[in-house]
């Protein structure tokens, strides 16, 4: 008689959990609020007392879910809660979120990820991924050009220990949430011009970055074994 793996329950509960949070905000209308901030602003609201914590689920659910952007549900929710709760909220889902897609994409296989991820975007990544491991990983979850969340995915069906990933997730993914949620708290402003210049400067480094990446990390080992 074949035992049931242990991974089986937490699996089943959170496949179901995920299904429900979805059914919730399809039926209370939360896609239909994503037309503008401030109709987003007052959905969260309306589930006062709890609207802290139905933020943090959206927020987490926006990994898994792909039409959920976390940057622009971050400035609504800095708009409602304010700059700092909002991102120490977004932060926590998104980092959540994002080792749970790891670690299911590293139980159910290609399988699972197949459904989440197109056949395109997993030739044009899982390649890169792979190969430059830890460099490309950080410095595309730094930089807004690339969809952080397939990534995750994708990373689980790599050899990246769950640790390492997690550590990449922690130090890199938050810079980009920490500007949408400065911006919807009006702490910060930022013109479209400098936007994008900064876009221009990020995308620079990190060509230089994954060109020579691999010879620069090499050199860092060596002085560290000696």
């Amino acid at each position: 008689m074949k035992h049931t793996p242990k991974w089986l329950p937490a699996l089943a509960a959170t496949v179901l959990l995920l299904g429900g949070g979805l059914a919730l905000l399809w039926q209370t209308g939360f896609f239909s609020s994503l037309g503008s901030l401030e109709e987003m602003r007052a959905y969260i609201s309306h589930f006062s007392p709890f609207s802290h914590l139905f933020y943090f689920v959206v927020q987490l659910l926006s990994v898994v879910v792909a039409p959920i952007p976390s940057n622009i549900t971050a400035l609504a929710g800095a708009l409602l809660f304010g700059t700092w709760p909002a991102f120490l909220l977004t932060w926590g889902a998104v980092v959540a979120g994002s080792v749970l897609v790891f670690w299911l994409a590293r139980v159910l296989g290609q399988s699972f990820v197949d459904r989440l991820v197109s056949r395109a975007a997993s030739t044009k990544y899982l390649d890169l991924v792979r190969r430059k491991r830890d460099v490309f990983l950080f410095l595309a979850f730094l930089f807004p050009f690339f969809p952080d969340d397939l990534l995750c995915i994708l990373a689980g069906l790599t050899d990246i220990p769950l640790g390492r990933f997690c550590l990449l997730v922690l130090v890199a993914r938050p810079w980009g949430l920490l500007a949408s949620c400065l911006v919807g708290g009006s702490v910060l402003t930022v013109p479209y011009w400098a936007m994008a210049l900064l876009g221009l400067a990020g995308l620079a480094v990190f060509v230089v970055c994954m060109k020579y990446g691999d010879r620069w990390e090499e050199k860092l080992l060596e002085r560290f074994r000696k």
